[in-house]
């Protein structure tokens, strides 16, 4: 019987438990067996994550039970995933993507516009900052990690004015009705792959691979490989504030991207218009080419 690996987290098990249920519609007597996996950006709580390693830390145990044979296949939110995967790791499926947008939850006053000057709006990630400053200069931004019940129960709870959530979250939780504001991608670019996951197994389990390629949606697949290219052109991390979009558009591929200094300097944006490419790889290198732009 299979087993595929998950974070704890309930947004990590909604998402993961609605993507098996998915991927064995239909088969009544099928099952798969769940490992959870507590990674060291779970437990580590009370710093940012540019200060104990990065993204990576919300994978690299998953990995370690991918090549260890404790698990078959992970099923992780492809934007926690460096744009580098481990020797005989691949992402063998990505699925349909959920909205990519980020939206607001300002319980008392609703819009970024409508915050009252110095308002504190809750994130951690250095790219919503970079989005929000350049709206509203005057608000403060105060880091806030968690997960998104605990986020929630802050800004109702008054620790903030606001805080700013990926979209395809609070879907997948049963809790959009909370967003008070939908941003777009042209006040808050989204990061790279947000929206959707990354089913990584072994290059070598033809078996598994066989198993996922049953739910992988090319288009997505597409857009996600062209942000990914501009992610490890600028070798981004979780100390980058950095953005990647892409989507399908009458047939062209268009993709806007930024990339700023830590502390949020330098901001440098840029896009592509291209016709749709014909596989990921080509998609990786318009992404490239746009990511190597930005870094000069």
């Amino acid at each position: 019987m299979p087993t595929y690996a998950t974070r704890r987290s309930a947004l990590a098990l909604a998402q993961s438990r609605a993507f098996v249920a998915r991927l064995l519609a239909g088969e009544a007597a099928a099952a798969l067996t769940e490992l959870q996996v507590i990674t060291t950006g779970d437990r580590v709580q009370d710093r940012p994550l540019a200060d104990i390693g990065g993204k990576g830390l919300f994978v690299k145990e998953i990995e370690e039970a991918l090549l260890e044979g404790r698990a078959d296949f992970a099923v992780h939110s492809i934007k926690d995933v460096p744009g580098t995967l481990p020797a005989g790791l691949v992402i063998a499926c990505v699925p349909e993507r959920e909205d990519p947008r980020d939206v607001v939850v300002a319980p008392r006053h609703r819009t970024i516009d409508a915050l009252p000057m110095g308002a504190r709006v809750g994130t951690s990630s250095l790219r919503r900052a970079v989005s929000l400053l350049a709206r509203r200069p005057d608000l403060v931004i105060s880091p806030m990690r968690g997960n998104v019940d605990t986020r929630l129960r802050k800004v109702d709870g008054g620790d903030c004015d606001a805080i700013v959530l990926a979209r395809a979250g609070l879907v997948r939780l049963g809790l959009v009705a909370r967003a008070t504001e939908v941003l777009e991608p042209e006040v808050s670019l989204p990061a790279v792959g947000q929206g959707a996951l990354g089913i990584e197994c072994r290059v070598d389990d033809e078996a598994t691979r066989a198993l996922l390629a049953r739910v992988h949606h090319l288009d997505t697949s597409i857009a996600v490989a062209a942000e990914r290219g501009v992610l490890v052109a600028l070798e981004g991390d979780c100390k980058t504030p950095l953005a990647a979009h892409a989507r399908r558009v009458e047939g062209r591929l268009q993709i806007a991207a930024f990339v700023a200094d830590s502390g949020g300097g330098r901001l440098r944006r840029g896009e592509r218009d291209v016709p749709w490419p014909s596989s990921e790889a080509e998609a990786r290198d318009v992404g490239l080419s746009l990511g190597k732009e930005l870094a000069d």
